[in-house]
């Protein structure tokens, strides 16, 4: 080949290259900027706006995936399934109960706790006294009253810490059903299976709305208050995806900010994640507060209550101390760790 060929033979190759080299860098540089997480969410009202948090995610793809119960979600975290998860206080104080790795590092909406009665009960909200006076004569006539709730979840902690704070043992004065999915809560006040039932919405606004059931009382005067749901992941993802677990936690703060804004989205979410219609997850959202805050000394009040309770079997005061990481809430809002519930 002629020396001038070959050099524009070269030049030609060189420009080619630079080129590809311009057209595959940025291919290269979104990838290792936009980390992939698998984030889960249970299906309640104030759980499925977790669905809106890939769409306000930066910096990060984020595949949130939907489970039946909070339970589920917190198996999938600690099976190292998925790599954040929304679940609530008490799976993040049973989870360190048993010696879990999991790390707190976001709120995201509380409340959303109802306890309603059978439609024909002779009672009215908040009449405590005539409730234990129910039960009563239940004991006398040799029947049990029955108590139903999805074991493990916020709204069961809730209603058996207010049944405890006005006089009523949830182990010995009455009987609990477990029901495990929400969605069932309906049926069983329908068919009579139980009396009274602790339940989560948009499910508390259904058995209402429909007719089923009547509203008792919210749960909220125990050590719980009305916190419910915690972002967690592991100190393994922590260490291995820093920036992924930041830009999360900004989207859910994001996804905070806008449910506070405008609900039409959140309803929507409620919508397609169950199936009610819309005037149901209206009425559910009456009882949802979105808030990113983590509140620490409540949450070892909830311990507290829970070993009262009997649902966990030592102090964990320390692993909540150690496991609840503001880090990522401070970068995000720029607030300290004391304004954000330290």
């Amino acid at each position: 080949m002629h020396i001038s060929s070959f050099r524009t033979f070269l030049a030609r190759l060189l420009a080619i290259t630079a080129v590809a080299m311009v057209m595959w860098a940025p291919t290269q540089s979104s990838a290792q900027a936009n980390p992939q997480v698998k984030m889960a969410y249970a299906k309640c009202a104030h759980c499925l706006s977790m669905a809106m948090v890939p769409g306000l995610a930066k910096g990060v793809e984020i595949e949130a995936i939907n489970f039946t119960s909070g339970n589920d979600a917190l198996t999938a975290l600690v099976s190292k399934s998925v790599d954040i998860a929304q679940v609530t206080y008490l799976h993040f104080v049973t989870g360190l109960d048993k010696g879990m790795d999991l790390v707190a590092i976001s709120g995201q909406v509380n409340g959303g706790s109802e306890l309603l009665v059978g439609k024909d009960m002779m009672l009215t909200a908040n009449d405590w006294a005539g409730l234990k006076k129910i039960i009563a004569d239940y004991k006398a006539q040799g029947k049990q009253f029955r108590i139903a709730a999805s074991r493990g979840n916020a709204q069961d902690l809730h209603m058996r810490g207010e049944l405890l704070k006005n006089g009523i043992n949830p182990t010995k004065d009455v009987q609990f059903v477990n029901i495990p999915n929400p969605a069932d809560h309906q049926a069983a006040l329908q068919r009579g299976e139980v009396e009274l039932i602790g339940t989560v919405e948009p499910f508390a606004s259904q058995i209402r709305l429909n007719g089923v059931g009547k509203h008792f009382n919210f749960p909220y005067d125990q050590a719980a208050g009305k916190l419910t749901n915690l972002i967690v992941t592991r100190s393994d993802v922590i260490k291995d995806k820093p920036e992924a677990v930041k830009q999360t936690v900004a989207a859910v703060v994001l996804l905070v900010d806008q449910l506070n804004k405008d609900k039409q989205a959140w309803v929507d979410s409620i919508v397609k994640g169950t199936g009610l219609d819309k005037n149901i997850a209206n009425e559910a959202l009456k009882n949802a507060y979105p808030d990113y805050n983590m509140y620490r000394e409540a949450t070892l009040a909830i311990a507290d209550m829970m070993r009262e309770l009997k649902y966990i079997s030592r102090d964990v005061t320390a692993d909540i101390n150690k496991n609840m990481n503001y880090s990522f809430l401070t970068a995000v809002t720029g607030k300290s760790a004391k304004e954000l519930g330290y």
